[in-house]
This record gives C-alpha cells, structure tokens and sequence, in this order.
C-alpha cells in the first residue's frame, strides 16, 4: 500500500512563506502525476499544483506566480514552496498520487492520498 506522508504546515503571517513536503513510500516514477490539493473549512477540496512525471508543472491561477512544485526523485518526495501567502491560502493541504496520466487537476482521478497538513495564514 502506497504511504504518502506530508509536513511543513504551521502558522505564518500574511505574506510569509512555507515550504510543504510530500515523502512517498515507493518511487516517484511509479505515478504519472504528482499534485498538491486544499481544502478549506466548509469547501471541496480544489486542485493547487501538479506536475507530469515528463513535463512543466501545472499551477491553479490562484496560486500562479507564488507557488512552485517540485519534485525530488533520489528522495521521493514532492515539495510545494508557498510565498506571499494570503489568508485565503488557509486550508489542510493534501498530497497525491495518480497512476494514470489524465485528470491532472480531478481529485477523483487521483489514486493515494495523505493525511493532510494544516497551513493557516493570519492577516
């Protein structure tokens, strides 16, 4: 059964900064799209960030510009660096793996999830 296991959330003010890590129980290359989702308090879970095994990553226009995904193949683990964080960028934020190389951006389409991390950004 495939682990993924996330950290790095906490408490930051408006405009700090927050570097997310996604550690994988098995290779990275055995899925074809890794990605970051959210969800806040009262909200569906919304897509966030995502990158092909081959490719540019994939970013949602709210976070263009501020977030970046990244991903380390030695270590297995995806990492998700958040600047200038706005409070709206407050939400449990998921790791995912998906097998198939479709539905980057479809939280159904993807097959393992973590357990979460909280990121809360004050104003």
């Amino acid at each position: 059964q495939v682990q993924l296991v996330e950290s790095g959330g906490g408490l930051v003010q408006t405009g700090g900064s927050l570097r997310l890590s996604c550690a994988a129980s098995e290779s990275i290359f055995s899925f074809h799209i890794m990605g970051w989702f959210r969800q806040a308090p009262g909200k569906e879970r919304e897509f966030v960030a995502a990158k092909r095994r081959y490719g540019s990553p994939y970013y949602a226009d709210s976070v263009k510009g501020r977030f970046t995904i990244s991903i380390d193949n030695v270590k297995n683990t995806v990492y998700l660096q958040m600047n200038s964080l706005k409070p709206e960028d407050t939400a449990v934020y998921y790791c995912a793996a998906n097998s198939r190389d479709s539905g980057v951006v479809v939280p159904h389409e993807y097959d393992y999830w973590g357990q979460g991390t909280q990121v809360t950004v004050s104003s």
